[in-house]
């Protein structure tokens, strides 16, 4: 304690000897410094918010903020857009705790205004008003309720009932939604709408149904060109159905065998979307059956006595003696014979056949491709290794068995498929978590670094030198009287010196070698190596002398 009080008065004392100029400018870095580094700590460190609801109408929003309040959750308003943000970590707990409290309450009114009092005298003209709105009401919530869909408003243009049937007009609607951000709505999401107001207003036909979006772009159009379209992305859409269907199928049956994701399966569908109708009226000549059948008989008994001899008068007179109604007998009594017999018959047969009216569906399966690879199985070698080789023709050979029972592959249509084995590489790479920057919890983590690293920067960089000047510097070493012993170390190098030198040089030796003896002492901490920097500094500054130094003490050594 008493240090720091030591440092801290040392500090003012040096801080009041500096000019006024200094001064200002110390305190000026000071301050800017330590401003920057707690704007980035602040920066860096407090939470990030985020939108609590996308769009609420103001005088809810003051609600909601009132609630907030209550709540004890932090919250600011975005000065250009209006929207209401919390911290991004509370917005799920919040909008739980303000759904509770009934916030964002529904824009649109559905039958629940019905139940509300009309008031006395209300006129048909505004039951039937309430009723329209209520029901349009109803149909937006419907038309929210799908995922892409934020909001969504109908509007029925419901005509006067007209007593004559010629001027009745039918019903119209016009519905305008709001998509969640980059959502789009597919064709059939669109038709979905048109069917979903068409059948709850009576009279009303998909014909006379329009969809818009918040940018205005009209999402309805019956051009035949955008309806050919639409039929081949239907058959696109069915035609990768089938082809999943059929791929879902061999893979499910596949994996229990090879092993997950050690099979890959493509199938390629060709399918016959034309419309065929035909009729067809077929005889079979084997098949008969009698339709009708008539039949006539005639038979004459003994001859006509009329009947013969000579034309003429006498041959037409009538038999004598006879009785009307009984037959004339013969000479020898006998039964008479018949003299003719005549038989007719008319049949009439009926062949078999058979009217058939036939209406082939479109999407019939006219040729599949399929190609199958399976991994390489794994398999313990004689060093006790787990090698991968290649799968065997048998079990390639069951494989292909199976693939073509799953796929119902006839040879007729000209179906094809090709399996074969190969080294799958493996992945090292988790498939259900994402890259790491796509992480929630990366750039809130990179914020908080880097705002500590852009403090510490300017620290070091800023307030660390401006402290150091109100700082008591180092006292300097004392000169100390030279010791004779290193004193004699260092002036022996000028004892082997010629004459050719002379006395002066002798002199400036001794005189500098005494300086450098008197910078060392008892209190200096390593006197070996300040009397080694000294000998350095003198062989670079005159190494002729320091040679014939070298040569005298080697004499003088031998000697």
């Amino acid at each position: 304690m008493a240090s720091l009080t030591e440092a801290l008065s040392t500090a003012a004392q040096t801080f009041t000897e500096m000019p006024v100029g200094k001064q200002v400018a110390l305190l000026g870095m000071i301050a800017g410094g330590l401003v920057v580094t707690a704007a980035i700590l602040y920066w860096a460190l407090r939470p990030t918010y985020a939108p609590l609801f996308a769009q609420i109408d103001p005088a809810e929003a003051s609600e909601v903020m009132q609630s907030l309040n209550q709540m004890g959750v932090p919250y600011k308003v975005d000065s250009q857009s209006g929207q209401i943000q919390i911290p991004q970590q509370k917005i799920a707990e919040t909008r739980l705790l303000l759904a509770g409290q009934g916030f964002p309450k529904e824009t649109d009114i559905g039958f629940e205004l019905l139940q509300q009092d009309a008031g006395f005298g209300a006129s048909r003209l505004i039951e039937g008003a309430r009723y329209q709105r209520a029901l349009e009401g109803e149909l937006g919530r419907s038309v929210a309720s799908l995922k892409p869909v934020e909001q969504a408003r109908v509007h029925i243009a419901q005509p006067e009932r007209s007593v004559f049937v010629r001027e009745r007009t039918p019903p119209t609607a016009s519905v305008v939604v709001q998509l969640r951000g980059n959502e789009t709505l597919t064709d059939a999401q669109v038709g979905a709408i048109v069917h979903l107001i068409s059948s709850s207003v009576p009279q009303l036909t998909p014909e006379r149904v329009t969809v818009v979006d918040q940018t205005g772009r009209l999402l309805t159009n019956d051009d035949e060109d955008k309806k050919k379209m639409n039929l081949s992305l239907d058959h696109l859409d069915y035609t990768n159905r089938v082809e999943s269907g059929f791929v879902e199928r061999v893979q499910s049956l596949l994996t229990p065998i090879v092993g997950r994701n050690r099979v890959r399966v493509q199938v390629a569908a060709e399918l016959d979307f034309s419309r065929v109708e035909r009729t067809q009226e077929t005889f079979d000549p084997d098949r008969t059956a009698v339709r009708s059948e008539q039949s006539n008989e005639e038979e004459k008994v003994g001859n006509d006595p009329a009947i013969g001899g000579i034309p003429g008068a006498l041959t037409n007179q009538p038999p004598q003696g006879g009785a009307v109604g009984q037959p004339a007998a013969n000479a020898a009594g006998a039964p008479p014979t018949p003299s003719s017999r005549s038989q007719q018959t008319t049949r009439n047969y009926e062949v078999d056949r058979t009217i058939s009216h036939i209406q082939e569906t479109p999407g019939g399966i006219r040729r599949l491709s399929t190609a199958v690879v399976v991994d390489y199985q794994d398999q313990t070698n004689e060093a006790g290794e787990v090698v991968r080789v290649p799968r065997s023709e048998a079990d390639l050979d069951n494989l292909r068995a199976l693939v073509r029972e799953a796929v119902g592959f006839s040879e007729k249509r000209g179906d094809s498929l090709n399996l074969s084995s190969a080294s799958f590489v493996p992945d090292t790479l988790d498939e259900t978590a994402g890259p790491i920057w796509e992480q929630s919890w990366f750039l809130d983590l990179v914020k908080v670094v880097g705002g500590l690293l852009l403090a510490l920067i300017v620290l070091l960089a800023v307030v660390k030198p401006a402290l150091r000047q109100l700082l008591p510097k180092p006292p300097e070493p004392e000169p100390v009287a030279a010791l004779e012993g290193e004193g004699n170390e260092t002036l022996a190098l000028t004892d082997g010196l010629e004459g050719e030198e002379g006395d002066e040089e002798q002199l400036a030796l001794s005189q500098e070698g005494t300086a450098m003896a008197s910078l060392t002492g008892p209190n200096v901490p390593d006197q070996r190596q300040i009397n080694l920097e000294t000998i350095r500094e003198m062989i670079k500054e005159d190494p002729k002398r320091v040679v014939q130094v070298m040569k005298t003490w080697l004499t003088e050594d031998g000697s």
